[in-house]
């Protein structure tokens, strides 16, 4: 498995440093968010820059992150919603980055009809050669655990559905090992790894309660090791949105981020790069 960083684990960090720090440290790859493009554009910056730092530091960007509104709007917003998205793939189309995160609806409850949205960013991924990625959020109020996120892709019908796999997510909210181990490998397109913080239970954590793997509660041998098993050998990125991190320097955050993953990928019998 080949070893990347999240961008939002050194977040307050400007966007050209971020991929230097990430190179510098040793990652494979970055996952990038549309949004942190947008503001170094919106500097004065242009993408080129984007695409010249990956090129000096020899960095993918294995993930592009992400798409909304697409499952909780109707009419005109939708519309809109999937002009937005279209320009995010391209993007992502730009940067060699062949996956788009497609997050479900925050608020609005359930999962009903989710797969027709999921089936029109399909389309759109298929017409700029990146897939589109069905996530689950454990706290989201739609579409939060591995059962439901099958669910939706059975109902989508369509052949290249896949959901990205988040460690965080699976211990917050339904999803069990045996969830994972009968999720075909074909619809697992990426993983996030990273802990959880062990005075708040289950199901009462949201993102910023993640903290730096070994610092928590979360199996992540074991889970890891279902993957292993499975024959999944592609990505594991760390993904974090923790303040305490934050206020460190960056590249510090790199460094020790790269070793603990390497250290429980050990653990789990897998190789990394």
């Amino acid at each position: 498995m080949k070893l990347s960083l999240n961008s939002s684990t050194i977040k307050p960090t400007p966007l050209l440093e971020k991929i230097k720090v990430t190179g510098e440290a040793g990652y494979r790859g970055i996952e990038l968010w549309a949004v942190e493009l947008y503001e170094h554009v919106g500097r004065g910056g242009e993408i080129s820059d984007v695409e010249k730092a990956l090129a000096d530091y020899g960095l993918e960007v294995p993930c592009f992150i992400a798409v909304r509104n697409w499952g909780e709007t109707e009419g005109w917003e939708y519309k809109l919603a999937l002009d937005e998205a279209r320009r995010r793939f391209e993007l992502a189309a730009r940067l060699n980055a062949p996956l788009m995160v497609c997050t479900p609806p925050l608020i609005e409850p359930g999962i009903d009809g989710l797969e027709d949205g999921y089936a029109d960013l399909l389309q759109i991924g298929r017409e700029t050669g990146v897939q589109a990625v069905l996530e689950y959020i454990s706290f989201f109020a739609s579409l939060n655990n591995v059962p439901d996120t099958v669910t939706v892709m059975d109902r989508t019908g369509q052949d290249d559905c896949v959901t990205i796999l988040d460690s965080f997510h699976n211990w917050n909210n339904k999803t069990t090992l045996d969830d994972i181990q009968a999720l075909p490998l074909e619809r697992i397109a990426h993983y996030h790894i990273n802990d959880a913080a062990p005075n708040i239970p289950s199901g009462q954590q949201t993102d910023p309660d993640r903290v730096m793997i070994g610092d928590g509660v979360i199996d992540l041998k074991s889970e890891l090791t279902v993957l292993r098993e499975k024959g999944y050998d592609k990505w594991l990125s760390l993904e974090l949105f923790s303040e305490a991190w934050w206020a460190k320097d960056a590249a510090e955050t790199a460094r020790v981020g790269l070793e603990k993953m390497r250290e429980v990928a050990e653990e789990a019998g897998i190789e990394v790069e």
